[in-house]
């Protein structure tokens, strides 16, 4: 990775998928945030080098500031992966209380209150700073 190569702190999550070509399955790696990659730098300092760096775009940000990812997060993050296979990073989740708009069906249009959610087939972990949830299916034979 260019920025490990730059003396630069970085982590990119993946998940491992089975992919399926018409002649054979795989597992195989890809990151679970696209277009994401975390770094641990001293700002003022190291900003311009990860920003001078090819591929980089910019910082992500939030209120105003790069944003900034606590280290129990990341390895969370890193604990999640190690024990599960398949897992997704899902944005802008509903959550009990959460008030929705429905998309589609004779309610079409209709705003709804959130007052539950009953899914025993997969494990969530909510990252806060990020505002994504890892999903990962439950494999029946596991439970």
């Amino acid at each position: 990775m260019r920025l490990q190569e730059a003396g630069i702190e970085a982590y990119c999550p993946v998940s491992k998928k089975r992919k399926q070509w018409s002649d054979r399955k795989k597992w195989v790696e890809e990151p679970l945030f696209r277009s994401y990659v975390f770094v641990n730098i001293d700002l003022a300092k190291q900003s311009p080098i990860v920003r001078r760096t090819l591929g980089v775009v910019n910082f992500l940000y939030w209120l105003g500031k790069p944003a900034a990812i606590q280290d129990a997060e990341i390895l969370a993050i890193q604990q999640f992966l190690s024990e599960h296979l398949e897992v997704e990073a899902i944005g802008n989740s509903v959550q009990v209380g959460d008030f929705i708009t429905i998309d589609t069906g004779a309610l079409k249009g209709q705003t709804a209150k959130v007052v539950g959610i009953k899914n025993k087939h997969e494990v969530r972990l909510k990252i806060e700073s990020l505002g994504f949830e890892l999903v990962a299916k439950m494999d029946n034979s596991s439970q």
